[in-house]
C-alpha cells in the first residue's frame, strides 16, 4: 500500500507539469493585454509598458514558463496582476467557501440519492422506483443555472426563508439553497446508479443465500448487498466531490458566493494569468488527491482489492 502511495504521487509530477503547460500556451494565444485591461482606456503607453515589464508580460513563454516553475518548486504561485496579492492566498481564501459550498452539495447528494436508489431496487416496478427515476432524470436534465434561479423565485414566494445572495461562514441560512442547486444533480446521478448497482447484487448467490438462512431483510440489504455495490457509487462520489471542489462556477455566480469558481471566472475575464494557472493547479491536485482516497477506500470495501 505504501508503495502504491508513493507511485501515486511520483506520477503526480508530470501530471501537473502537463497541466501547467497546457494552461500556459492557451493563455498565451487568447487575445487581450491584462496590461491594458488594468489601464484606463485612454492611458499613458508608458504606464501600460512599465505594468507589463514589472509583471513580465514582455517575455517569451519558455520565459516565462521557466520562471513559473522554478517559484512553483519553492510552492509559490506568484502574484496576482489585478490586486499585487500572493496567489496562493487568494486561492486558500476562496477555497474556504466552495468547500463550504461542495460538502454540503455532497452531503445533500447522499442523504436523497442514496436511500432513493436502494429503495427503487427493493421495490423494482414499483410506483416508488418510478417516481424516484422520474425525479431523477428530472434531476439531472435540470441546468443547475435554472434551479438556482427557480429556487431564489419560491424562497421569495415563502418570504425569504433562506438568504439569496452572500456568503457566511458554517452558515445554513446562507447555504441551503446554493447546496440544494448544485447537489440535485449529484443525487439524481447517484440514485441511478445506486439502483443499477443494488439491483445487480440482489441478484447474486450470496443474497439468496444469506435469505435462505433467515437472515433479516434489512440485514440483507444494508449489510451485504449495499456494501458491495458501493464499489462503483464511491468512484461517483469522489469524482463529484473533485468536482464540487473545483469550483461551481455557475452556482456561485447565482448567489453570490465568494468562492474558488468565481475567482477563477473573474480571473479569465481579467487575463490574470497567474491566479488562472495557480487555480488551474489547485483543482488538478484536487482531483488527484480524492482519487487516491477514493483507490484506498476500494480496499476498506471490498477485501479482495489489493494494491501492489
Amino acid at each position: 500500500m505504501t508503495s502504491f502511495i508513493l507511485r501515486r504521487l511520483f506520477n503526480l509530477v508530470p501530471v501537473l507539469i502537463g497541466i501547467s503547460l497546457a494552461t500556459f500556451v492557451m493563455l498565451y494565444v487568447l487575445p487581450g493585454d491584462p496590461a491594458e485591461m488594468l489601464t484606463p482606456r485612454r492611458a499613458d503607453p508608458l504606464t501600460v509598458k512599465q505594468i507589463r515589464q514589472k509583471h513580465h508580460l514582455d517575455d517569451p513563454l519558455p520565459v516565462r514558463y521557466a520562471a513559473f516553475l522554478g517559484r512553483l518548486a519553492r510552492g509559490d504561485l506568484g502574484v496576482s496582476i489585478r490586486s499585487e496579492r500572493p496567489v496562493t492566498k487568494i486561492l486558500l481564501n476562496r477555497f474556504f467557501p466552495t468547500a463550504q459550498l461542495a460538502i454540503g452539495s455532497l452531503l445533500f447528494a447522499l442523504a436523497l440519492g442514496l436511500p432513493a436508489g436502494v429503495l427503487s431496487a427493493v421495490r423494482p416496478r414499483s410506483w416508488i422506483d418510478g417516481a424516484s427515476m422520474l425525479v431523477a432524470l428530472a434531476g439531472v436534465s435540470l441546468p443547475v443555472f435554472w434551479l438556482g434561479m427557480m429556487l431564489i423565485v419560491l424562497n421569495g414566494q415563502l418570504g425569504a426563508v433562506f438568504a439569496v445572495s452572500g456568503y457566511a461562514p458554517f452558515s445554513p441560512y446562507h447555504f441551503v439553497l446554493p447546496c440544494v442547486a448544485l447537489g440535485t444533480v449529484t443525487a439524481a446521478l447517484l440514485a441511478r446508479l445506486t439502483r443499477a448497482s443494488m439491483l445487480e447484487e440482489l441478484h447474486r448467490d450470496y443474497v439468496r443465500t444469506a435469505r435462505a438462512k433467515g437472515v433479516a431483510e434489512w440485514c440483507v440489504v444494508l449489510r451485504h448487498a449495499l456494501r458491495n455495490a458501493l464499489v462503483p457509487i464511491v468512484t461517483v462520489i469522489g469524482v463529484s466531490l473533485a468536482s464540487l471542489l473545483s469550483g461551481a462556477v455557475l452556482t456561485e455566480t447565482v448567489f453570490n458566493i465568494p468562492g474558488l469558481g468565481r475567482e477563477m471566472f473573474d480571473a479569465i475575464v481579467a487575463r490574470d494569468y497567474p491566479v488562472v494557472v495557480g487555480a488551474v493547479m489547485w483543482l488538478a491536485l484536487t482531483f488527484v488527491i480524492v482519487n487516491l482516497i477514493v483507490d484506498l477506500f476500494y480496499a476498506w470495501l471490498d477485501p479482495r482489492i489489493r494494491y501492489d
